[in-house]
């Protein structure tokens, strides 16, 4: 009826527009030094970068977009307007770009000390006042205020842990991880070698770190705590145990944390030729996932939102070997693992109703990748 009064009246009706697609930059930093620790012709040289189609799916890639040494980390600033890289060296260091909002183009502003060797984490705070650092060789973490064109200032905060392992198999103080809580009052740092996680509080605007009182909680001995994440209501805090396989959850109260499960990541019979790399958790908290070096595969787990409980649902062969870096794109809909010793970039659907993931036959070569991060571009 509405069309013939349409057509009586000389209209045209016209079908509804079809959604764009919106367009990302995924960057990828590397190892450049290779996965045995050597430079050769045929490494990496630094940050690459792919567009993405978030509606099909489809990459396409831009190439070297910054040639830096050993960039194994990359965060983006809040406003999307700067580039952050650790440089995974015995100096090591951090590095910042300025990007270009239209082509994704990485400009050099400054580089400055970790005050440690070995970074393997930088983070920007939610605010985006400050970034982090975590050094693994040397066990320390340095935290910088950030100028107003991007640039890092000088370190307002440097930290070694101190401590003997739970186990004698541990190696001593080996920061890994860092998450700051939702209400940015608390930062939380995953100490690998000291079988802890430790909580700070924070404030970005001073800004300031003082590590909280208890300062720490310990997981069991020969745990190994590597990466943090945190449910989207704040309420629980997720970590990956790289030596033994498994996830601890812990409720959180402030600074306070108290642990109320430990699940495993891999099967038993898997556990003695597995470590665990990364995990991250969906935008609704329903689902958590785990990348499984070794059994090269990504654990995925139901989340119960209101314990914070794990079920474990499934392990999906990652698409390559080593998957240490795992992330969603910002709609949710792909999940790519870098799989750093297989060379490869392997991207899947995702379920979220389920949290199953299918890969999508969508992969993209790059020597011994990294860590990955996603922007918007106009």
């Amino acid at each position: 009826m509405r069309l013939k009064h349409a057509l009586l009246a000389g209209l045209v009706l016209l079908a509804p527009a079809p959604a764009l697609a919106a367009k990302y930059i995924m960057y990828v930093g590397s190892y450049t030094a290779g996965p045995n620790g050597s430079f050769t012709p045929d490494s990496s040289k630094g940050i690459y970068a792919w567009r993405l189609d978030s509606k099909t799916g489809a990459i396409e890639s831009l190439g070297l977009m910054a040639e830096t040494v050993q960039p194994a980390h990359l965060w983006i600033a809040p406003n999307g307007k700067t580039l952050y890289s650790v440089n995974w060296e015995t100096n090591g260091g951090v590095s910042a770009y300025r990007i270009d909002a239209r082509t994704g183009a990485l400009t050099f502003l400054n580089k400055t000390s970790a005050h440690g060797a070995l970074p393997n984490q930088v983070v920007v705070d939610p605010s985006g006042r400050v970034a982090v650092t975590v050094n693994y060789a040397s066990g320390s973490l340095a935290a910088y205020k950030l100028e107003p064109d991007g640039k890092l200032g000088e370190a307002f905060y440097v930290a070694r842990h101190t401590g003997t392992p739970l186990s004698p198999k541990q190696p001593g103080p080996k920061q890994h991880g860092i998450q700051f809580s939702k209400d940015n009052k608390t930062m939380f740092i995953a100490d690998l070698g000291l079988d802890r996680v430790y909580s700070y509080r924070f404030d970005a605007v001073a800004p300031s770190l003082i590590p909280a009182d208890p300062p720490y909680v310990n997981t069991h001995a020969g745990a190994g705590p590597r990466r943090l994440q945190i449910s989207p209501d704040g309420k629980f805090l997720y970590v990956d145990h790289e030596t033994d396989s498994e996830v601890s959850v812990f409720s959180v109260d402030g600074g306070k944390l108290t642990e109320i499960q430990t699940i495993a990541t891999v099967p038993e019979d898997a556990k003695a030729n597995n470590t665990t790399a990364e995990i991250i958790i969906s935008a609704d908290g329903r689902h958590l996932y785990v990348s499984n070096r070794g059994h090269d595969s990504v654990a995925v787990f139901a989340v119960d939102r209101a314990t914070g409980k794990l079920t474990h649902k499934e392990n999906v062969p990652a698409g390559g070997r080593t998957p240490r870096n795992i992330r969603f794109d910002p709609t949710g809909n792909w999940f790519f693992t870098a799989n750093e010793t297989g060379g490869n970039l392997t991207q899947f659907k995702v379920d979220k109703a389920s949290g199953h993931l299918t890969p999508t036959g969508i992969t993209a070569t790059i020597k011994t990748p990294g860590g990955m991060y996603f922007l918007k571009v106009k």
